[in-house]
Order: C-alpha cells, then structure tokens, then sequence
C-alpha cells in the first residue's frame, strides 16, 4: 500500500484495490514516516500510546535526578527538595519544567527519596548483558528443551524449541528424545534454512555445554557454534530472568499445543507444532524482517568435531562470597569487592584469555572489565562418537 502511494496511486485508489479503508492506508503511510520501506517497522502495535501523554520523558528524569546530586553535594545552602529543584531548573533556562509535585513523584519513584519505598527502577533493554544484542546489532536465538511430556499409551515426547529476542523467530520440534547429537542436527537444520545469529544461549544442561564431570568441557553444540561463527553464551544457574524468552515460549506451546489437542502420535504432535510454527512466524513476519540481519549459512559447509576450537564463549554467572566464579569447572579469582554479582565470562580461544566483565541491572550500559586470566583451551580431541550431521 505505501509503495502504491509512493507510486503516485491516490489512498483512495489504494483503499479499494487492498480492499481496505482509506483511513487504514493514511495509518501505514504515517507509519512509514517518508522512509526506505525496508528499514520501516511495520509491526503491529497495541493500541494507544506506547507510554502516558502526561509521563516525563527520562531525560528529564535523569536532569532532576543529576541537579539533586549537585545541589545536595555543591549548593551553598544544600537543599536537594522538589522545590529547591524546580527553582534550579528556571534559573537554568528550562523551559516548561515540571511542578514540584511531578518532580517529588519523580524522585519516589526514582529511589532517590529517604523514605524506604520500593524502588522502580526502567528495566534495562532486553539482551543487555550482550552489548551487541542491546543495540539492536546482532541477533540473539535462545534454546531450551522441554521434558515430561507423555502421549497416552506411554509415549515419551520431548520438544526442542527455540526463539530469536529480537525478531521473535520461533523453532519447535516434537522428538522421542533431545540429545545432544539431535540438538546439533535441528540447529543445523533451523540455521541453514533461516540464516545464523549472532549470539545462541542455552542454559548449563550437558547436551548443551558439554560434560561436568571434568573441567574444559566444550560439547558438540558448542563446537557448532564456534565453527559456524556464532557465540554460545550459557545462562546462570538458578536465574530465571535470563532465560525469559524462551521459557515464556515454552509455555506458550505446551499451552497451544500440547494441552489443546489430544494426540495420537509422535507424528500427530509433530503435524499440529509445525502448522502453530508456520502461524506465529507468519504474524510476525514483519518483527522477523526488522530484526538485525542473520548471516547466510556457509555452503557447502560440513562439522568437525574433531577441529581445535576456536572462536568466543560466554558464560554468564554470579560470584561467591570471595568474588570467585566458577567457570568450566575452574574458580576463576574476580574481584572480592565484588561479590554474589554479576559477571560476563568471555573466553576468547585465539588469544588464549578469559576476560570477566561486571554487570549491574541498574546501570546495564557500564560493564567495565574486571580482569583478564590466561586461559589455554584443551588441546584434546572430541571424546565424543562422531556421526553425521
């Protein structure tokens, strides 16, 4: 319709060809805002606005937040209220500063009061821990196996799925069971049909990671990864935030699939999650489009477990009570001012170092290094059976 427009068709014309309203041909004309129609987010949208009319906009909530700090710590007089802020504002020449009481709200709500309020704080931008991922510059597809599943008669199913953060890119695949041999082949499959991530997250089960029995243990999906060019990153044990997305789609399915239907077979279940991939990815087509690229799969590409590793990975993780971190059955020393906090791991195994990065919710922009350890990856070859992929 806006290509039409852009054409020089009349809404009208364009109204009647696409058989809709000329109001809704002026809403996607809006939208498009006068850009390249492959750089528009045609997604939908709930209806109303995206945030109150009457909502503060956080830069200037971050401006009364930074003049409370200077008037408590600089000021002559050293008073930090609403009303000693408002003046601070007009002096300063802002025009149409808040009221007093909007800047009292603000401060509440901002934690920045003595009163012991709950603080809300704006959640970070989803993929924060992933600098990349938060802006929007690279893809991040995460992956889960569900369990438990029992068709009657004793069937034992188990599903693979998988969800992309930014262009919420679903995958499910209905198996007797996932292991570690089967998660490489529906990686594969799922990739070189719609292009590789930047980043894949998985959390710390052994078909994913690897063995735990001993240290430097780098599992076939691993090695997957880090031959295709995509970084693992393994979640935090026992922190559910991480892994919101996909356990959110997990539900999702068991809810739309699994306990809608009452199926005769593996097959049966296979047929009906295929038909509800097909829908969602099709309703979000537009979301899929606007997401940051995915790399074509390599041609004629072929795995080798058995190559020495290379590549990036990450682990996610939370220190001791010493500011250790333990990582690929290692302790790594942190920082023991750092303590039961954030950290990201990043092995880099062409350089031979793993550098540790602090994370913090509430400031996810700063993730300065820590520290850097030497880091040897194993020299051994992959244990494992080798099969076909």
């Amino acid at each position: 319709m806006v290509a039409a427009v852009r054409r020089g068709r009349s809404m009208r014309w364009v109204g009647r060809r696409f058989g809709v309203a000329p109001g809704t041909v002026q809403l996607w004309v809006r939208r498009a805002a006068g850009e390249r129609l492959d750089r528009v987010d045609f997604a939908d949208r709930p209806a109303g606005c995206r945030r109150p009319a009457n909502r503060t906009a956080g830069e200037t909530e971050d401006l009364v937040l930074s003049l409370r700090r200077e008037l408590r710590d600089v000021s002559v007089l050293g008073e930090c209220g609403a009303v000693a802020i408002r003046a601070e504002l007009l002096a300063r020449g802002v025009g149409e500063p808040p009221s007093v009481r909007t800047i009292g709200r603000i401060l509440e709500r901002r934690g920045a009061l003595d009163a012991n309020h709950r603080v809300r704080r704006p959640p970070p931008p989803a993929g924060w821990y992933l600098p990349q991922v938060a802006a929007a510059n690279a893809e991040l597809d995460s992956f889960d196996a569900v369990e438990g599943l029992v068709i009657r008669g004793g069937t034992d199913v188990e599903v693979f799925n998988g969800i992309s953060l930014h262009g919420g890119l679903v995958l499910s695949v209905p198996t007797r069971g996932v292991t570690a041999a089967g998660a490489v082949k529906m990686l594969i499959e799922h990739w070189r049909k719609f292009g590789l991530p930047g980043f894949a997250q998985f959390d710390n089960d052994t078909r994913f990671q690897g063995a735990h029995q001993w240290p430097d243990s780098f599992g076939r999906v691993t090695r997957l990864c880090l031959q295709l060019g995509v970084v693992p990153v393994f979640a935090p044990p026992r922190e559910p935030g991480f892994q919101a997305a996909i356990e959110n789609y997990n539900g999702r399915w068991q809810a739309k699939v699994w306990s809608r239907f009452e199926h005769e077979s593996p097959a049966d279940l296979r047929r009906r999650s295929n038909r509800y991939t097909a829908a969602l990815r099709e309703r979000a087509a537009a979301r899929i489009e606007s997401a940051p690229p995915r790399r074509p799969f390599p041609a004629g590409w072929t795995l080798d477990l058995r190559r020495p590793l290379a590549g990036k990975v990450f682990f996610i993780r939370r220190t001791d009570a010493q500011g250790r971190a333990q990582v690929l059955g290692r302790m790594f020393v942190v920082e023991r001012n750092w303590v039961h906090r954030l950290v990201r791991c990043e092995f880099d195994l062409d350089r031979g170092v793993a550098r540790f990065f602090a994370l913090r919710r509430r400031d996810p922009i700063a993730q300065p290094l820590l520290i850097e350890h030497p880091y040897a990856p194993p020299k051994r070859r992959f244990l494992g059976v080798i099969s076909d992929s």
